[in-house]
This record gives C-alpha cells, structure tokens and sequence, in this order.
C-alpha cells in the first residue's frame, strides 16, 4: 500500500515539474488522483536520469536507467521510495510492463539522440515518452475498453509533447542541445541548426512553428475525441488538461511564432479563467468535443490564422 510518505513526496515532484499537469490532476477522483502522483513522480525521477545528472558519463546514466526499468517492473527491491510505491501502483492497477519497456527505452535513447530527422522519427521516440503515459494512465483509471481508447490516448500524450517541445525550443537547445524540430520540417522551410542556436526567429521558423503547431492540433481534435471512454468522474479533468496545454498554442501565436524572446507561459489567473469557462460549457453539454471547440485555443480545422505570413505578404484568395 502506498504511505503517505510516499504519495507526498510523489505530490510534491508533480507541484515543483508539472505545473500544467498538476491542476488538472487535482480534478481527478482521489482514487485516480493519488496514483496519478505516483506515476508522474515515476516519470519525473526517470527523466531526471538523463537530463538532471548531465555530469554523469552516458554509461552510468545507462546503469541507472536499467536499473531503473527492473524496479519499476519489480524485478529487484526499489531504493527510491517513489520506485516503492510506482511497484506498488503498477501491481494494483494493472500497469502493463510494455508500457514500462516502451517509456524506458524512450529514456534511453535520450542520452545519445538529440536530433530527429523525420517527423516519424519523432513519433516512434514520443511512442514511448508521451503515448506511454496515456496508455499507463488508462490502466490507472481502469476504463472498460481500453483498445478502443488506446489510440486516443496515444493521440493525447504525443499533442501535450508536441506543445512542450514547440514551447521549449530555447531550453531544449541550451540547456539539452537538443531540436525536436524535425529536420525534415527545418529543410522545407529553410531553417538551419545555426539559426535555431542563435535563437533567431526568422520567417522560415515561424512558419516551421506554424506547420507543428498544426500538426499537433491535429492530434489534440483526435486525442479529446476518446475521452468519452473515460470514467465520467475523470472525463473533465482530462479535458482541461487538454486545453491548459492547448492553450500555449494561443500564447505562442501571440507571440508571432518567436518563443525565444518571452516564454510562452500561462499564468495562474488564465489557468483558472479556463477553468471555470471549460466547466460552464461542460455544464451544458458533457460532450469533451463540443467544449473542446467551444473553449480551446485549438481552430476547428486548418485556417488562415495558423499561418504565418511575412509582413507585407498578400493573403491568398
């Protein structure tokens, strides 16, 4: 059984790393929202591996990563009381080791991979960084046909990396030396790696911008619309969490595309705001896509207003 020990360093992990994802899992129903802790504190604590302890030669991060993987699979006693109590959840909910596997290996590749050429390439790595978390956190919630969800989930968890990485280009490149760009969207656009660690915002990263931000919107119409195979008492806090993140899209396009001069952030108040506009519109309806319209940053199809156009540029007819 998880301690109260345990679910409180699990909570505060999530406070302190995931503000996004943290108001919306203080919606959930305890019985969700507790193991919810756990499982992000999991992910965190492997994250962490790779990217907080960059002073560790890759072998030893490795190590710690494969050692890891056989604590949260239950293979050896856990050290860490977050890799206790993730055993602890996974065993009681069902958590399916592939899943495990899957986020690990993402993990794995971290340390050595830093560019990604095509987007496919970033979908197979985001299978298991992001897809993964959603298909756990079905497990976690114990939905009645998690095959007919799955799709949506993977769906959900990639659109919620796609938004973090679109909003974290500055990071990603000084703090990781990392593009999550794909190069392939770099190349159509003329974007060069040199522009990109210049932090320079040229016409051609805009439209870069434009194009992903697309591509993920694509993925938050096709994630929302699985949420109605969720418990109901969990559909609404899923929903807000999809357009908390949604909502960098509106920040980001504010900011004409240039995430390096201001980062896109949203505060407190705009958070709650949503709040309370997403629960008038789901009062009405209960229908996650018809207030997933009504509410979010996300355009119902593709549109002018996602596209950046240089100034002086004539609109097409």
């Amino acid at each position: 059984m998880v301690t109260d020990r345990q679910l409180r360093r699990s909570k505060t992990i999530q406070q302190r790393t995931g503000r996004t994802f943290h108001f919306a899992t203080r919606l959930l129903p305890q019985r969700i929202r507790h193991p919810t802790y756990v499982l992000y504190a999991f992910f965190r604590v492997a994250d962490e591996v790779v990217d907080g302890a960059t002073d560790l030669p890759p072998d030893e991060q490795r190590e710690r990563l494969e050692r890891l993987r056989a604590e949260a699979l239950g293979e050896v006693e856990a050290d860490d009381e977050v890799l206790t109590a993730f055993q602890e959840v996974s065993e009681e909910r069902g958590i399916p080791d592939d899943e495990i596997e899957i986020f690990i290996d993402a993990m794995l590749s971290d340390i050595e991979k830093s560019r990604w050429e095509t987007y496919d390439e970033l979908e197979t790595y985001m299978r298991g960084s992001a897809s993964a978390v959603g298909v756990m956190m079905q497990s976690v919630m114990g939905i009645e046909d998690p095959e007919r969800a799955k799709p949506h989930a993977v769906a959900l968890g990639e659109a919620f990396q796609l938004t973090n990485f679109l909003r974290d280009v500055r990071e990603d490149i000084e703090d990781h030396d990392r593009i999550y760009l794909p190069g392939t969207t770099r190349e159509r656009h003329g974007v060069t790696e040199a522009d990109i660690r210049r932090c320079n915002p040229t016409d051609g990263f805009r439209s870069a911008m434009a194009d992903e931000l697309r591509r993920a919107e694509h993925k938050y119409r096709k994630g929302v619309a699985g949420i109605e195979y969720l418990p109901e008492d969990c559909q609404f806090a899923v929903l807000y969490a999809a357009v908390l993140y949604a909502e960098h899209h509106r920040i980001i396009r504010a900011l004409d595309y240039d995430v390096f001069s201001s980062e896109p952030e949203v505060g407190a108040f705009r958070a709650v705001w949503l709040w309370a506009k997403t629960r008038w519109y789901w009062q009405k309806s209960r229908d996650p896509v018809t207030v997933f319209r009504a509410v979010s940053a996300v355009p119902e199809a593709d549109g002018g207003r996602a596209t950046h156009r240089p100034e002086g540029t004539p609109q097409a007819d």
